[in-house]
């Protein structure tokens, strides 16, 4: 059972956790490649790997990718961490920008 000033310490860590915003890539043994962006990587990676473990992802041609090779027939990958701290409010901005761009760079279906 977790005391107390441990649950304190745990809840002071994740408030001071800050977001990594960027762009992500799942690549398929078959050659598929999705790419999305996030304003935090590491709460996307959990959410996308979720989904498509229960089978609810809402990216239907992701799904099928995992459902026919597995989660070993997937990878992940980020591909860009962007500088939330230093491009501010400017942050959706620059994703949308970056994931285009990847997007059209790997011939990616988008997520």
């Amino acid at each position: 059972m977790m005391n107390k000033e441990h649950r304190k310490g745990l809840q002071a860590d994740y408030r001071r956790k800050v977001a990594r915003p960027g762009i992500y890539a799942l690549r398929a043994s078959d050659g598929g490649v999705w790419v999305g962006a996030a304003s935090d990587l590491d709460a996307i990676a959990n959410r996308v790997l979720f989904t498509l473990r229960q089978g609810t992802s809402p990216h239907r041609s992701l799904q099928a990718a995992w459902n026919a090779a597995g989660e070993g027939g997937l990878a992940w990958e980020e591909l860009e961490e962007l500088d939330g701290e230093e491009l501010g409010l400017a942050v959706p901005r620059v994703l949308k920008e970056r994931h285009l761009h990847w997007r059209e760079t790997l011939g990616a279906t988008r997520i």
